[in-house]
């Protein structure tokens, strides 16, 4: 059997039963049959790579029985590796019911790896939890009884991402309508005002004195730059957020239909 065969995470998700029921579950490139009867949705980061090299794998919401804490176990079988996301799940689980589920993920998956996906300062994952948090919890989407009370705060929290992607927008424009001109006044105004040190530096270091103005200068862009796409990556996770939890609420009321 072909290790990205689905029943290969079949099986995984079954031995995720004592630890707690799975809530919700995110496919890429799989599908489970029989479809269990939970939310089932596509894994929108994945997806919206548009590209083939992200190996297939499921991501199931689970809730431990024993404390209630919610966490988001990715088997990825070609790997044969698991990972346990804490950003997805961000003020939703305490340290103590992670490590009591990576040690029954190591009991009863041996053939796998087990890593815990940390946040990333630079990717600025906690800016994007906290962010979707404000609008509306994970609880709430998987669990929550008011589903009209939810759809609402998933309303906020898409006007939210829109805006963050406009705002990242006008930051991105900023940095290349200014870049180049200060970058050309800046080169003209060290080449006249430092070219008046020539006698007491010296030609060869007026001319490194320039250089580091200007490498300053074009690092400092940079950096601005730099930011300028952290927000656009920032507002488009938001987004995808908001609209994986909409994709999951959809799911929960077509399932509360069926008789």
């Amino acid at each position: 059997m072909a290790n990205s065969d689905p029943a290969e995470c079949q099986s995984a998700l079954e031995a995720l039963r004592s630890f707690g029921p799975a809530l919700s579950i995110k496919l890429y490139r799989l599908k489970l049959d029989p479809a269990p009867p939970l939310p089932v949705i596509p894994c929108l980061d994945h997806e919206a790579m548009l590209h083939q090299r992200v190996a297939p794998h499921a991501a199931a919401y689970v809730q431990e029985t024993a404390s209630g804490d919610l966490h988001e176990v990715v088997f990825i079988p070609d790997d044969l590796r698991i990972e346990v996301d804490t950003v997805s799940t961000w003020g939703e689980a305490s340290e103590e019911s992670r490590g009591r589920l990576v040690a029954l993920l190591a009991a009863r998956l041996p053939r796998y790896r087990v890593n815990v996906q940390r946040a990333s300062r630079w990717r600025g994952d906690r800016r994007v939890a906290d962010a979707c948090r404000a609008q509306v919890s994970l609880r709430d989407v998987l669990l929550g009884q008011d589903m009209a009370a939810v759809r609402a705060a998933l309303d906020r929290l898409q006007t939210v991402g829109a805006l963050m992607e406009k705002q990242s927008r006008v930051a991105s424009w900023a940095v290349r309508t200014v870049t180049a001109p200060i970058l050309a006044a800046a080169g003209v105004v060290t080449y006249q005002v430092l070219g008046m040190f020539t006698a007491r530096l010296s030609e060869n270091g007026v001319s490194a004195l320039r250089y580091v103005v200007l490498g300053l200068l074009g690092v400092a862009f940079l950096y601005y730059g730099l930011k300028a796409v952290q927000l656009t990556e920032m507002s488009n996770r938001v987004w995808k957020r908001a609209a994986e939890y909409s994709l999951i609420l959809a799911e929960r009321r077509r399932l509360s239909r069926t008789p």
